[in-house]
């Protein structure tokens, strides 16, 4: 009899140590917390998902910053053509006036009518431009003595100046049979008396300036030999 219910306990005691262990099983892997655990494993997922779209979404956003990069090359691709032309000299436009900044100058001593500075005028490489005011204006220093009277010869109104073309005129330093005078190293000649940027020019050899004259702008240069008439 005791043997029998010992038998009985033993199998009680196992079925409720079974009980207990299913019963720990299905609390620790509960539907709630597969369900917890797949809630879980699901933001992983997206944020996998969303960190393989950012890196898909790469291609984009270079592409993006590709043509950001593109209009920047451009914008500086116009700046650099526009500082280009600048740079050279170089204007665009036909019938301008030929301001002094325009021009190259050379002046050379002549020995007619008493020795005179033969100045001449040729635009710059890639400028088209016309000598609208038939007489330059220049002066030996920046006294009013120094300043040239014209004399009326030669003038052609207006002088276009372009390639090779080239404008005369001719300066005579000193008009006077006295002693007086200033000399003087350079000549300071602009195409209009408010010209921003006149040009002072080097001389051959210094020159005694005492009532200077200067003749109109000619494309005959022996119409630019000055003489008072």
């Amino acid at each position: 009899m005791r043997s029998h219910l010992a038998a009985r306990s033993t199998r009680l005691v196992l079925a409720a140590a079974a009980v207990t262990a299913l019963a720990a099983t299905a609390t620790a892997c509960g539907p709630e917390d597969i369900e917890d655990a797949g809630s879980s494993a699901a933001p992983s997922a997206v944020a996998s998902a969303g960190s393989d779209n950012s890196s898909g979404d790469s291609p984009s956003t270079a592409g993006s910053n590709a043509g950001g990069s593109t209009d920047k090359k451009t914008d500086s691709g116009a700046k650099t053509g526009s500082g280009s032309g600048s740079g050279d000299g170089k204007k665009s436009g036909y019938g301008q006036s030929c301001g002094t900044n325009d021009l190259e100058f050379t002046v050379t001593s002549e020995s007619q009518a008493g020795g005179y500075y033969l100045v001449t005028a040729k635009a710059k490489s890639g400028i088209t431009c016309y000598l609208d005011t038939n007489t330059p204006t220049v002066s030996f220093g920046s006294g009013s003595d120094g300043v040239a009277s014209p004399v009326g010869q030669g003038g052609e109104d207006p002088i276009k100046l372009t390639g090779s073309a080239v404008a005369y005129t001719g300066i005579s330093p000193k008009t006077t049979n006295t002693d007086d005078g200033k000399e003087f190293e350079n000549v300071i000649i602009a195409t209009t008396e408010d010209d921003p940027n006149p040009a002072e020019l080097k001389l051959p050899e210094p020159a005694n300036v005492d009532k200077p004259i200067v003749t109109n702008w000619a494309t005959n240069r022996a119409e630019a030999i000055p003489v008072i008439v």
